[in-house]
């Protein structure tokens, strides 16, 4: 799977992406504006470097444009999930889990799932 390398902030732009499902730049600009304080030439320069980098499209035929996500949202985590692994964990996904157990406790019913996922993939 290809590396896929967003900074926090593309995050945040995808995110109202997805949930919106394409936005105008004014929506945009307004649903980012709470957290990140940005202005609308603040959010354009954004979606217009994430559209070179082919994480967002323009539709040009309506006026306003509106933005999507070129990805979806599962596509974008699992490519993030597999750069983290091979970055921090070299690719050893049993080392990741323990790590994130050992830190963080899971419920009884979190963990019959875990052993139920484990039995299917016969591990």
């Amino acid at each position: 799977m290809e590396e896929l390398k967003l900074s926090d902030k593309e995050w945040l732009v995808l995110g109202v992406l997805w949930d919106s499902g394409g936005e105008t730049l004014g929506a945009i600009t307004q649903a980012l504006y709470g957290r990140t304080g940005w202005s609308r030439n603040t959010v354009l320069t954004y979606l217009t470097r994430m559209e070179a980098k082919g994480l967002v499209t323009m539709e040009e035929t309506n006026y306003p444009r509106v933005y999507r996500a070129a990805l979806d949202r599962e596509t974008c985590q699992a490519k993030a999930r597999g750069s983290f692994l091979t970055q921090v964990y070299r690719g050893a996904a049993g080392d990741l889990v323990a790590a994130f157990l050992k830190e963080n406790p899971i419920t009884a019913e979190e963990r019959d799932r875990l052993r139920k996922l484990l039995d299917e993939m016969e591990v």
